[in-house]
């Protein structure tokens, strides 16, 4: 059960850090107004919102850390954390920037972060 609570709170997480690292980009497409805030005065707003990804990110990986009693190790942490990160990513920018398209080259790298899950559990 460890296990699905830190992949949700993963999943939680990193779907805040996408809004944190690459929302600015969409506000500026909805709003001139959000286009003409200072870099200074994103960074906050990017800042405020990161908050709340790590308010999931720290207990998952306290929660999912063998040390913990939780299922994975470190690296098992890291690797998983990577791979939903860019799922998550994945699935953001192609349902909120219409610019962006999914490319055949783009499922193979995924396909490659796939294995080294894989080979991260492997014993």
């Amino acid at each position: 059960m460890k296990g699905f609570y830190t992949i949700l709170l993963l999943l939680v997480s990193n779907t805040f850090m996408t809004f944190a690292w690459y929302g600015h980009l969409k506000a500026q497409q909805l709003s001139p107004k959000f286009s003409a805030l200072p870099v200074f005065a994103v960074i906050l707003i990017s800042w405020l919102i990161a908050l709340f990804e790590y308010c999931a990110m720290v207990p998952a990986n306290r929660l999912g850390f063998v040390d913990n009693g939780g299922p994975f190790t470190l690296f098992q942490l890291k690797i998983i954390q990577e791979v939903i990160s860019l799922t998550v990513f994945t699935l953001l920018a192609v349902m909120l920037f219409k610019t962006e398209t999914f490319r055949m080259n783009y499922l193979w790298s995924f396909l490659c972060l796939v294995g080294a899950v894989f080979f991260a559990f492997k014993k």
